[in-house]
């Protein structure tokens, strides 16, 4: 589970109950299932309207990257490319082609199986550069997902909120019921509002830094085979990797 994640949700939650309960209120008062249909059914409608589907669903299977941190060792990445570069240096390129089914991230494996079939340096270069550019390109547009459905739902509340006070409106006769019936129209502003600045729109921030992180590590990745390619020594290409890695380190530091 990504901590920082969950202990923000937490928080945020916690700060606003509490809130509430200090003021008077209670939870079953915000508990509105009409509302909540009224503002997510609205945004994700909006949102399919302005993307394509394919890009909406992978934007939703992506929300799992915000709530769980993969564990990844960029620092095994270094290490396994030091040992492909010092066979290499012992035995030839071509003697990494035995070691490409033992490979699972996809990106690092069709580097090395152009690097194995002769492919020079900068033409590869030139080939896994427009991979990284598709990824970049597809990270950012499922982000914007998130920051659209953030627009979209402070928006779509207060359409529901309106959609209530109409509600309200016809029933004056009984001013009793007038003011209770206020406060529940304006819990689909809540709604909007809550959802697009404690849901949405930090998930989309947090999408963007965990895709820089990994393209990071994919620069990484390429320089690390070029240079196996290229025949540097082993220990220079593990300097050139530590590298990347104090960068990355670097940038999740708070300025």
């Amino acid at each position: 589970m990504d901590k920082s994640t969950i202990g923000g949700i937490f928080i945020a939650i916690a700060g606003i109950g509490m809130g509430l309960f200090l003021e008077g209120g209670k939870i079953a008062q915000i508990l509105q299932p009409t509302a909540a249909m009224i503002v997510f059914g609205g945004t994700l409608g909006a949102v399919m309207v302005q993307f394509p589907l394919p890009l909406v669903t992978e934007a939703f299977k992506r929300i799992a990257h915000v709530v769980f941190d993969k564990k990844e060792d960029p620092q095994k990445l270094v290490n396994e490319l030091v040992v492909y570069a010092q066979r290499a240096r012992r035995e030839g390129i071509v003697s990494l082609d035995s070691k490409l089914g033992e490979i699972n991230d996809p990106f690092l494996k069709k580097a090395l199986m152009l690097a194995v079939d002769g492919t020079d340096p900068e033409e590869l270069r030139k080939m896994m550069e427009l991979d990284l550019d598709h990824q970049i390109d597809h990270s950012e547009k499922v982000a914007q997902v998130f920051e659209a459905a953030g627009g979209f739902a402070p928006t779509i509340g207060i359409i529901g909120a309106v959609l209530g006070l109409i509600q309200v409106m016809q029933h004056l006769q009984n001013i009793d019921e007038v003011g209770k019936g206020i406060a529940v129209a304006f819990v689909a502003t809540i709604y909007g509002v809550g959802s697009a600045n404690l849901l949405f729109l930090p998930s989309a921030g947090k999408l963007k830094i965990k895709s820089r992180q990994e393209l990071v590590w994919r620069e990484m990745t390429l320089e690390g085979v070029i240079s196996i390619l290229e025949g540097m020594n082993p220990r220079m290409i593990e300097t050139k990797m530590l590298g990347y890695l104090r960068v990355d380190h670097a940038e999740k530091k708070p300025a």
